[in-house]
């Protein structure tokens, strides 16, 4: 009888260690019992959102990026401050809503819950809704590994460890994608990204006034409504894509090699070091662009994921449970 309760016990054991292993990984398919019309709902809601402000693809595609890299895509970007909680939003990358589309994220939230209530992470929300950004502005698409949790907490400390400053050096960027795993081939596709953005007079200044590897004509045509002295349109924005900044394309990069990046960790990529072919490739090549860009999203959304039993479902983005 001890045998066989020892026998039981043991393949009872080894089902148990499999289940928990694969709640260890994400898969495409993770919803489809549960709210197999997720991924239609996400991008019905995507494309309501850009079609009124097509900017918000962008703004979406960098909450995803903040978001993972800050201890791995958990959502925890999302949260907001309260009396009592000290979320990410004023780490210096994220201050003075340099982020923003939360509440996109909330209403994409608000309709998954109305058809599968407490049952999609906000993190996995996230995910979709930046690689539907891009796809309704042109850019590729990719299947999207779901499965993750949110989490329940917020570091306001790595935020401003972790994530790449406009002013960085490459051998800076390179150790920063390198710290959560990234290639620097994934980090020259993931800029790319800017294609669709726009950014801030204080976040382009130095470059434009100080750098020499610049086009001296973009450099004085931001000029014009970026002042030399602080404080003056600190907030006046302009496109890091100045051609087609709602469309996502290769221009980015055909900017880079004329030197008319705007931000100085922009035009690091092409400026005499080790990510100026692949600028260069990138260039006149927009399908490998669009490839190496999915395989890139894919590779950071997989960054330090909740699965599993730890963290939790969100009732509400933007508060835990």
């Amino acid at each position: 009888m001890a045998s066989k309760l020892f026998y039981f016990w043991l393949i009872f054991s080894i089902l148990s260690l499999f289940v928990c292993s694969s709640n260890a990984w994400l898969r495409p398919n993770f919803y489809a019992s549960s709210c197999p019309n997720l991924e239609q709902i996400v991008t019905n809601t995507m494309a309501q959102a850009v079609k009124k402000e097509p900017r918000i693809a962008a703004s979406i595609l960098r909450l995803f990026f903040h978001d993972c890299f800050v201890n791995g895509c958990d959502g925890s970007v999302l949260l907001a401050d309260t009396p009592t909680f000290i979320g990410e939003r004023t780490a210096k990358s994220n201050a003075n809503n340099s982020i923003r589309g939360f509440e996109v994220i909330d209403a994409i939230k608000s309709n998954v819950e109305n058809c599968c209530s407490g049952t999609v992470s906000c993190a996995d929300i996230l995910a979709l809704a930046a690689r539907d950004g891009v796809k309704l502005l042109g850019g590729p698409t990719w299947t999207v590994p779901l499965g993750r949790r949110d989490a329940r907490k917020a570091s306001l400390t790595t935020a401003n460890q972790n994530l790449p400053p406009p002013f960085a050096n490459l051998d800076r960027l390179i150790t920063l994608f390198a710290k959560q795993g990234l290639s620097a081939k994934d980090m020259t596709a993931l800029s790319g990204g800017h294609t669709i953005g726009i950014a801030r007079c204080t976040s382009f200044r130095n470059h434009i006034y100080n750098d020499t590897n610049i086009d001296p004509n973009f450099a004085v045509t931001r000029q014009a409504k970026c002042p030399r002295t602080q404080g003056n349109g600190d907030f006046n924005q302009a496109p890091l894509d100045l051609q087609t900044p709602t469309y996502f394309d290769n221009y980015y990069f055909k900017n880079l090699v004329v030197k008319r990046g705007l931000l100085h960790s922009d035009q690091e990529l092409y400026n005499g070091g080790s990510q100026d072919n692949l600028v260069k490739s990138y260039s006149i090549n927009q399908d490998l662009f669009f490839k190496d860009f999915a395989d890139a999203m894919i590779n950071m959304g997989n960054i330090s994921p909740l699965t599993g039993v730890k963290g939790e479902i969100r009732k509400k983005c933007q508060f835990v449970n």
